[in-house]
């Protein structure tokens, strides 16, 4: 995903020049200011170092935590670590982008970029029918994203499509609780009935348990 090729969609992803604008911006920001949520990869542990040097810049970042319950000395307690340590979101324009990307200090002694584009394996560039451009993500989702993982429950869970244990099923909202306007997709992960959130392709999140009684099939828009 940081330039080799992708062998379902047989594209080559390559350092782009960024020009076309799939995503939203957040709410917070002005409309002309032309931002976008882009995805970028974060070299193995060390999404917080990552995290710290966007926010540095000035520019808005955004790490989903994870509130995992943990057993210690027959006590139990609340620990938070990245939920996907993988990635970073990054509210920015196309040209504050490719400074994070290319500027100088990412580099380390050891050769590893410390961030480096996630490319949208579904699309090919307009400029180049074989290279894919970076991931971007709507405003729309990405509000629904953070509103889910912004939630201190140690049963919002990262998950697979392996985790799944039956076909994700209707477009749904839940209406009331702590989960009360998440939009997602019906699933049964562990045994319990839960509303999925896929923010891209291989990056699902699951609620707690979601009972029938509060959660309304979203009629398809024409």
């Amino acid at each position: 995903d940081t330039g080799s090729s992708c062998p379902s969609a047989r594209l080559t992803s390559c350092t782009p020049s960024i020009s076309k604008n799939k995503g939203g911006v957040s709410v917070e920001n002005a409309p002309s200011e032309n931002k976008q949520w882009f995805v970028l990869r974060v070299s193995y542990g060390r999404i917080i170092k990552a995290k710290a040097f966007v926010e540095a810049k000035g520019f808005e970042c955004y790490v989903p935590m994870r509130y995992k319950e943990v057993k210690k000395h027959d006590k139990k307690r609340i620990i938070t670590e990245p939920l996907l340590p993988s990635f970073l979101f990054v509210h920015v324009t196309a040209e504050q982008v490719e400074t994070l990307i290319h500027d100088n200090k990412v580099v380390t002694n050891d050769s590893r970029a410390l961030l480096s584009y996630y490319f949208d394996h579904t699309i090919h560039r307009q400029d180049n029918p074989y290279c894919n451009p970076p991931l971007t993500i709507q405003n729309e989702a990405m509000n629904n994203f953070i509103s889910l993982t912004s939630i201190k429950n140690p049963h919002i869970i990262p998950i697979t499509s392996d985790n799944i244990q039956f076909k994700l099923g209707d477009n749904v909202v839940v209406t009331e609780g702590k989960f009360k306007g998440i939009h997602g997709r019906v699933a049964r992960i562990a045994g319990q009935q839960r509303v999925i959130v896929e923010l891209f392709d291989g990056c699902l999140v699951a609620t707690a348990y979601i009972p029938n009684g509060i959660i309304m099939i979203e009629k398809e828009t024409e």
